[in-house]
C-alpha cells in the first residue's frame, strides 16, 4: 500500500526545483567529471573517477528519492480548503507559550519542507502533532525534553 505524502504547493515547487537542478546541471557536471576522469587511465587508484562516481550515486539516489515523493505526494492548497478553525496542516499557527509568554508562529508543513528557522515545522514533529486539532483559545501541551510545555492558541491562519 502507497503512503502519500502531504506537501504544500511550495513544497512541491521545492522538489521540482531541486529535481531539474540534479537532472540539468548536477548530473551532467558528474557525468563530465567521470568522463575526464577515466582520461587518467588506471581506474583502481583513480581517486578522482571514485570520487566522481561515488558524487553520482548519491545524485542518482536523491534523484530517485524526490521523484518517488512527487509520484505519491498528496499536494494540499490549504487556502482552499473550507475553515473549520482547526489547527490542520498547511495552516499558520500563532502560539503563546503560558511560562514565559513568548508568542510563536509556526506553520505546518510536510518533512521535506520543515525548516525551523524559517518557523516551519514538520507535521511529524511532537510541537505540530500536539497542535493539530486544536482551536483558538485551546490549550496545547508539547513534551519537550525539558517536559511538558503549555501553549495557547491565539490565531489559525489559512494561507
Amino acid at each position: 500500500m502507497t503512503n502519500f505524502i502531504p506537501m504544500t504547493l511550495k513544497g512541491m515547487e521545492k522538489l521540482h526545483q531541486e529535481l531539474k537542478e540534479l537532472k540539468e546541471i548536477k548530473r551532467p557536471k558528474i557525468i563530465a567529471a567521470i568522463v575526464e576522469a577515466r582520461a587518467y587511465g588506471d581506474l583502481k587508484e583513480n581517486a578522482e573517477y571514485h570520487a566522481a562516481k561515488e558524487e553520482q550515486g548519491f545524485c542518482e539516489g536523491r534523484i530517485q528519492e524526490i521523484e518517488s515523493k512527487l509520484y505519491n505526494a498528496q499536494i494540499i492548497d490549504v487556502s482552499k480548503i473550507a475553515k473549520s478553525g482547526n489547527v490542520i496542516f498547511g495552516v499558520t499557527v500563532t502560539i503563546l507559550n503560558i511560562h514565559t509568554k513568548e508568542t510563536f508562529i509556526y506553520s505546518i508543513v510536510g518533512d521535506d519542507e520543515s525548516d525551523f528557522k524559517k518557523n516551519l515545522i514538520s507535521i511529524n514533529s511532537p510541537m505540530a502533532r500536539g497542535l493539530l486539532g486544536k482551536r483558538i483559545n485551546d490549550i496545547a501541551i508539547i513534551n519537550t525534553p525539558s517536559g511538558d510545555v503549555k501553549y495557547k492558541i491565539l490565531d489559525i491562519a489559512y494561507i
